[in-house]
This record gives C-alpha cells, structure tokens and sequence, in this order.
C-alpha cells in the first residue's frame, strides 16, 4: 500500500495525505461476520465519562476477527482483503477446506488466492499460526499471544511486529516495536509476517474534521481552563501553567508512573526506549 498527495483544491486537502487502496479486493464484508457496533461516548455503565474526547463520529459494522487461530490443521485459503474501519491494519477472510469462513488481521504481501494455515508443525511462512517454541530464532511474527489460548494480543495495529531473539524450554524472548524486550511462554501462538498497512503511519489527516468522523472530539488545553477544571489552569492573560499535569495532579512530562513492584515486571527483560530528558 502506498500514499497519495492532493492537489490543494480546499484548505482541508492542502495538507492531506492519503491512503491509497490497492491492495483492497472488495468493499463489502462477509454479512456472517459482521455485527453492530455501539459508542459509549466515553461513558461508562454508570453514564460517567471515563474517557475524554470521544463521541460522534460514522457508523461503523464490527468485523469478527480470528485472533485465536485456534481452527488447527486445516489449511485456509485467502478470499479478499478488505479495509476495517475499527483498525488501522487491513484484514483477510479466509475460507477454510470444511466450509467455514473466518477474518484474520492480514499480514503484508498475502494475496488472494495464498494458503495459510495454523499448526504446531507448521512451515514458518507468512500467513501461518504456530507455536512461538516451533519458530526458528529471527522468525518475525505479528499477533502474539501473552496468555496460551487467550488470543493474540501483542503487534496488531498497522506495520508492526515483533522478532524472536530466543527460546528456553518454557519461554521465547521477543523483541516488541517500542524495543522493549519480553518473555512470553513457548507455547503462545503467533502469526508469522508483518501486518499490513505499513504506510499508514506516513498519513495525514489534513484537518479537524475528519478527526471527528472517526468520533474523536476536541482537546482542550489545560493553561486554557479554570482553576477548578485542571491544576494548570487559571492566571491572568497568558501568565499562567506552572509543573505539567493531568487533570488529576499526575506529573507528566517524564515522571516514572509505573509500580515498582508490578507483577509482569519479571517478564521485561529490557525496558523500551524512551527520551531522554
């Protein structure tokens, strides 16, 4: 996938750099698997908001994705790739030899027609599921699971993956795009590749708009408020900010928040990278 520059026929589009859609075969999903898709608004079930910034925005139809991988040994062939609205990375639909149907997160260069597959024997090509512990050290996998049999949660947004760096009887170390490198248990599945859509992060929206046509509300700066609504808030004309903070007294700007004595820290074999200050 590529991007494309406008010509600057509107202000909107001066800056705007778009998304091309080669690689998409077709524009409508597979009606089985497909459902609808509320908004909460930023709300909770109890009608607080919980997140900020958030509402509006288009409709969307939720895609069913197969993150699990878990339908083994039976070989899997590529339908359409095609554009999900609820993700930055395309999606494949696959039509399995017994009939049924299934999305999966599509890596790069899977074209229609390609066979995949998911098994502990499995060939370590693009596409395929497989235990972390049957990979060879070097493989690049995408969709990695952290838990076995809870389905893959790690390098699922556009562009991403993570390397295998090295295994033990019950663990594989993997290299994550922040850089941090982890331990996850031998035995959690993974898909090998990069996910598709690596030039999404080359994008730009161009303007405010179309920010909230995907349901993202405007930020409001904190020196911009009232004593009452943020600690940065208040003062006379521009005289105004003080130690940067949440809304909620949290220091920002480089202050180490996480608990020292966090359970998933004996899984972090190096932290990711961050700025120095």
């Amino acid at each position: 996938m590529a991007t494309k520059q406008l010509k600057p026929t509107t202000p909107g589009q001066r800056h705007r750099v778009a998304p091309v859609f080669d690689d998409v075969t077709t524009n409508r999903p597979q009606k089985s698997l497909t459902q609808g898709a509320g908004k909460s608004g930023g709300r909770n079930n109890r009608g607080r908001m919980t997140s900020r910034r958030r509402g509006g925005g288009h409709k969307r139809k939720y895609r069913v994705i197969d993150f699990h991988r878990n339908k083994f040994d039976i070989p899997a062939k590529v339908q359409t790739i095609e554009y999900d609205p609820n993700r930055t990375a395309r999606i494949a639909l696959l039509a399995y030899a017994d009939g049924e149907k299934r999305y999966i997160i599509a890596p790069s260069k899977l074209s229609v027609g390609d066979t995949v597959i998911s098994s502990k024997t499995a060939a370590p090509e693009n596409g395929n599921a497989m235990p972390l512990k049957s990979m060879p050290l070097g493989t690049v996998v995408h969709n990695v699971e952290m838990i076995p049999g809870k389905g893959g949660q790690l390098c699922r947004s556009a562009g991403t993956n993570a390397q295998l760096v090295a295994k033990t009887d019950k663990y594989a170390t993997v290299k994550l795009p922040s850089g941090e490198v982890r331990m996850v248990l031998a035995n959690c599945f993974a898909t090998v590749g990069t996910t598709s859509n690596a030039d999404h992060f080359n994008t730009s929206k161009g303007k405010a708009g179309r920010n909230r046509w995907l349901g993202r509300r405007p930020k409001v700066r904190g020196v911009a408020m009232n004593p009452v609504d943020h600690p940065m808030g208040g003062g006379e004309g521009k005289a105004s900010g003080g130690h940067p903070r949440s809304p909620w007294g949290q220091s920002a700007k480089g202050k180490k928040t996480r608990k020292p004595k966090k359970l998933s820290s004996k899984f972090i074999v190096r932290r990711r990278k961050t700025k120095k200050a």
